[in-house]
């Protein structure tokens, strides 16, 4: 094993665009790269360590011995560290020893670039460079129709460790999800599925969302190129893939990019604006520019090197507000004397508009909870610049209105018809997360009031209320059979539970609900758009009914849907249509096969009797605790 010999990825112009913080494939330069320099294999090394008084190379080769193979600074101010090191092969673990000047500290830390890692609790990075034969072509030049704003999106989201493991109660791996997720996200209808963090993570219950590895895919499921496999055949399978993406803090673990140099390298300084007390970890330093290169440079490393279709962003309020969960003296104004994060503004619309530069077909979403203007709206604008945004509103509003017996919904009519004065400013997903479903919540199922019947018959309801309401959607893996219990991250979802008819019939209508959505332009054409929806009436509290039409590009595509928020069937029930002829019921909750009672509307004529502001109307039997669409 020889000595560092002196080598560069690196031009002036990459030095100068990492300085300015416009270096966005930093992943092709920094971090370890397999290669042959005069004639000899071996692998380059560069990290970033500006305030480093010498960094070592640690690892396999050299029995983890400091100083046997000390990278060279570079000369121009840059903080990068660097050199090609003979003899070590892809599959060699190492670490970076950095000794700083600050204080004479000594790091030991995992490459911030690392393609691969060990499986936690150990926390090297692996030297790794295997090629992967993409076989998505078809999918890739295509996905723009099927990952456009007026497309249907209804998404399954997936924690890969809990989703089904074996018997020994041990993770599938990604070659095993390769053929059992696929599969079933086909049955069922989704478009999309959304993975829950796959970056590596050390600590399992965070469900991956403390990351210590942003280039690294977990290797608790197997090898990057597993995770390949498994985008590529969901591809195939005409599936999208959306991940979940971390930018707005990570964790303190000693080999993690905290105090990465001996100095606070990644994270703000200042403990106001660079920790997260509600998480107990860092927050990065978005006005740093080789921070904001990193940053921008990952999001694309996903959408490139691994074929994402999109990026969820995740916990984007507490990028935006400097006094987000902290109290008064906690937080420091900005220069205008408000609480906006005006760093992690300007970086989060650069990164909105880097990733639709460089991507034809894909979309970024914001878990973004607040009332903060415009996040899915361009930057040219004034926007943030996301495709989407949940409706988190809406989910709360929904479930606290369910979640009451429906003697007193009635009263709460409210909480449902609300969405609608706010449902076209933001191009909403409405999600029933992981979120919703641990933590003492209870699960969607358990939710729901009433006896057995009235549960299920509420979940279906529900289901049914949030697929013809304007915008996406987004379901939790369980929720679409009723999973009975709590998500638990360390055990596989529930699947016994359908030996039992309720369950198989709730996974049957989620199955139905997906293929009809699809199949029906008036329920995602103008799904992000005003015109797209309208009210027949939405004042039936008495009654707890609403009615309300879905409208597609073309008037013979339009939908009329009737919901029922009681037990009581509403029989004999007068609606106002706009146009003549007959109305044909299409789709029911209450239909026998999904555990309903099988109430059913014959074809309905229309009369010329004015009702609802119409100057025709038809009457129709609403099922208990049921909806019903009309065509």
């Amino acid at each position: 094993m020889g000595n560092v010999v002196p080598h560069s990825l690196f031009t002036e112009f990459d030095i100068s665009l990492f300085k300015a913080g416009k270096h966005f494939k930093l992943y092709e330069k920094l971090g370890s790269h397999p290669m042959e320099v005069n004639g000899e294999k071996g692998t380059y090394f560069a990290v970033w360590a500006p305030t480093a008084k010498s960094v070592s190379v640690v690892g396999d080769f050299n029995y983890w011995i400091e100083g046997e193979h000390k990278l060279n600074v570079r000369w121009d101010a840059s903080g990068i560290w660097e050199g090609f090191v003979p003899g070590v092969m892809p599959g060699t673990r190492y670490k970076y020893k950095i000794h700083s000047h600050n204080q004479d500290i000594k790091t030991e830390k995992a490459d911030p670039f690392a393609r691969y890692s060990e499986q936690p609790p150990k926390t090297a990075s692996i030297v790794w460079d295997k090629t992967y034969k993409w076989k998505d072509t078809k999918w890739m030049a295509s996905r723009s129709s099927k990952n456009s704003l007026d497309s249907p999106y209804s998404v399954y989201e997936v924690h890969l460790g809990s989703w089904k493991r074996d018997e020994k109660n041990q993770f599938l791996t990604y070659e095993e999800l390769s053929k059992e997720l696929v599969g079933y996200v086909k049955e069922m209808n989704f478009t999309h599925v959304e993975f829950m963090p796959v970056m590596e993570y050390p600590y399992d219950p965070s469900w991956g969302y403390q990351l210590t590895g942003y280039f690294s895919p977990t290797s608790r499921f197997g090898e990057p190129e597993g995770l390949k496999l498994l985008i590529d055949t969901l591809h195939q399978n005409g599936i999208g893939v959306i991940l979940d993406w971390v930018p707005s803090h990570f964790p303190e673990d000693a080999h993690g990019l905290g105090f990465f140099d001996g100095s606070h390298l990644y994270e703000h300084p200042d403990r106001r604006r660079g920790y997260h007390p509600d998480w107990k970890s860092l927050i990065f330093n978005y006005g740093r520019n080789e921070v904001r290169a990193f940053l921008i440079s990952n999001a694309l490393f996903w959408l490139d090197q691994y074929h994402a279709d999109g990026l969820r962003v995740d916990a984007v309020a507490s990028m935006l507000y400097l006094d987000y969960s902290r109290e008064a003296g906690e937080w420091e104004p900005n220069i205008y004397g408000n609480n906006e994060n005006l760093e992690a503004i300007s970086l989060i619309r650069e990164l909105n508009e880097e990733v639709y530069k460089n991507f034809e077909g894909v979309q970024t979403i914001a878990e973004e909870s607040t009332s903060f203007s415009m996040v899915s709206r361009p930057v040219s604008i004034g926007g943030l610049g996301f495709g989407m945004k949940w409706m988190m509103g809406w989910m709360h509003d929904t479930l606290e209105y369910f979640k009451k017996e429906p003697i007193y919904r009635r009263h709460h009519q409210n909480d449902l018809t609300f969405s609608m004065t706010y449902a076209f400013t933001e191009n909403f997903m409405l999600p029933f997360s992981h979120d919703e479903v641990v933590y003492g919540k209870q699960s969607l199922l358990y939710k729901m009031p009433g006896d057995e019947w009235q549960r299920f018959a509420n979940l279906r309801l529900l289901f049914g209320y949030m697929f013809t309401h304007p915008g996406t959607n987004l379901l939790f893996m369980g929720a679409e059979f009723g999973q009975s219990s709590e998500w638990n991250f360390q055990n596989s979802l529930d699947w016994h539970l359908l030996q039992y008819d309720y369950h198989i019939g709730i996974q049957q209508l989620i199955k139905d609900l997906n293929a009809f959505y699809q199949k029906h332009p008036a329920l995602y054409e103008k799904q992000f758009s005003s015109e797209g929806f309208q009210w027949i009436d939405y004042g039936d509290s008495e009654n707890s009914v609403l009615t309300y039409l879905r409208k597609g590009h073309k008037e013979e595509d339009d939908l009329l849907i009737a919901c029922n928020f009681t037990p009581v069937p509403r029989e004999n029930y007068r609606v106002g249509v706009p146009r003549t002829g007959q109305y044909k019921e299409v789709f029911s909750t209450d239909a026998k096969k999904y555990g309903g009672s099988g109430s059913k509307n014959t074809l309905r004529k229309v009369a010329k009797k004015p009702w609802h502001g119409h100057k025709q109307s038809i009457e129709i039997t609403i099922p208990p605790l049921g909806l019903v669409i009309f065509h």
